[in-house]
C-alpha cells in the first residue's frame, strides 16, 4: 500500500496501527519470527517466542545492505527479513535510494531474498506487508485547500519520478489522504476500534484458508490458474475491467493484483463472488495520483 498525503494526515499512526488489525501470529509463523530475530541477535532476552507481528520503520538513510541482508562473512538478514509475517513502513519514500527500493521488487514477487556474499548465498524469508508513505510534492501541499503548494510541475515531477514505475506496479493499493478536518482534529476520538476491524479481518483470513484448503495461505499467494478459477467474473464484471485496461493502462501485474484486491473485498463482505462493486473497488484503489500538468 503507498498512502499519499500532506504532512500531519495521519500516514504514519494508520501505518503502525496497521499490525492491530491484522490476525495473531500462529505458533509456526512465531517460530519463524523468532529464529530469524534469533539469528540477527534481535531477540529480546525476555521473550523466548515472538508473538506479536513485526514492525519495521527504517529511516531513508538506510543502505542496501540494511534492507536486504549481508555483512561480512555469513550474510544476516535485513529489514525485508526482519519484516517478516509484519509490517515495512517507509516514511519519505521517495526519500530512499533507488537501488533500496528497487531491491523490494522481487520479495515482493517472490516471498523470499537470496543474499550472496564472498561466494556464500543464503535465502532469507520475505513475506511482508510492504507500507509506503510519502507527500504528493516536495513541499507537501499539493492539493491543500488551504495552504498552496509553491512547487514547479517539474519539481513535482522530478520529485515523483524517484520511484519507478515497475516498483508502483506491485503496488496493491493507492491511498490518498487529505488534510485533517477541523472536526476530526477536535473529535472525541471515538470510532470503530481495532478490535472490530481485526475480527473482520480474520474472519475473512478463515473464508481464504478454507477456500484454498491450506493454513495461512491467502489471496496475495495465488497463482495464475487458482486466478483464474477463484477470481471469475460475472459479464458485467469482464466489460467493467476491459474499460479499466485501457483507461488505466493496466500491465499484467496490475490486471492480476486488481482481481486480488476485488476477491479480497468480497472476502470481507462475506460474498462468495467478486461482483462489480467489488471489482469497481478495487479499481479505485489501483490508479496512482496524476502527474501536474504544466511545462
Amino acid at each position: 500500500m503507498l498512502m499519499v498525503g500532506p504532512p500531519g494526515a495521519g500516514k504514519s499512526l494508520l501505518a503502525r496501527c496497521l499490525p492491530g488489525i491484522l490476525p495473531e501470529l500462529s505458533f509456526p509463523e512465531a517460530l519463524e519470527v523468532t529464529r530469524i530475530y534469533s539469528v540477527a541477535g534481535l531477540l529480546p532476552p525476555d521473550r523466548p517466542l515472538m508473538r506479536q507481528r513485526p514492525f519495521r520503520a527504517p529511516h531513508h538513510t538506510i543502505s542496501y545492505a540494511g534492507m536486504v541482508g549481508g555483512g561480512h562473512g555469513v550474510p544476516t538478514p535485513g529489514e525485508i527479513t526482519l519484516a517478516h509475517h509484519g509490517v515495512l513502513f517507509l516514511d519519505e519514500l521517495p526519500e530512499f535510494d533507488r537501488k533500496v527500493l528497487e531491491a523490494l521488487r522481487q520479495p515482493l514477487e517472490d516471498r523470499r531474498i537470496t543474499v550472496v556474499r564472498a561466494g556464500v548465498a543464503v535465502t532469507f524469508p520475505a513475506s511482508f506487508t510492504l507500507v509506503g508513505a510519502m507527500n504528493p510534492c516536495p513541499c507537501g501541499h499539493l492539493g491543500d485547500p488551504l495552504r498552496p503548494c509553491r512547487c514547479r510541475p517539474h519539481e513535482i515531477h522530478r520529485y515523483r519520478k524517484r520511484i519507478s514505475g515497475p516498483f508502483l506496479d506491485r503496488v496493491d493499493l493507492f491511498v490518498t489522504l487529505p488534510r485533517l478536518t477541523r472536526q476530526e482534529l477536535l473529535g472525541d476520538g471515538t470510532g470503530e476500534p481495532s478490535q472490530a476491524v481485526r475480527a473482520r479481518v480474520c474472519t475473512a483470513r478463515a473464508r481464504q484458508q478454507a477456500r484454498y484448503r491450506r493454513p495461512g495461505k491467502t489471496n496475495a499467494e495465488l497463482g495464475p490458474q487458482e486466478i483464474e478459477h477463484h477470481c471469475r467474473l460475472s459479464p458485467e464484471g469482464k466489460r467493467l475491467l476491459a474499460r479499466a485496461i485501457d483507461h488505466f493502462a493496466l500491465t499484467g501485474r496490475g490486471y492480476v493484483r486488481v482481481l486480488k484486491v476485488a476477491r479480497t473485498i468480497a472476502d470481507l463482505e462475506g460474498a462468495e463472488e467478486i461482483a462489480p462493486q467489488h471489482l469497481a473497488e478495487a479499481l479505485q484503489y489501483r490508479a496512482p495520483v496524476e502527474e501536474p500538468s504544466g511545462p
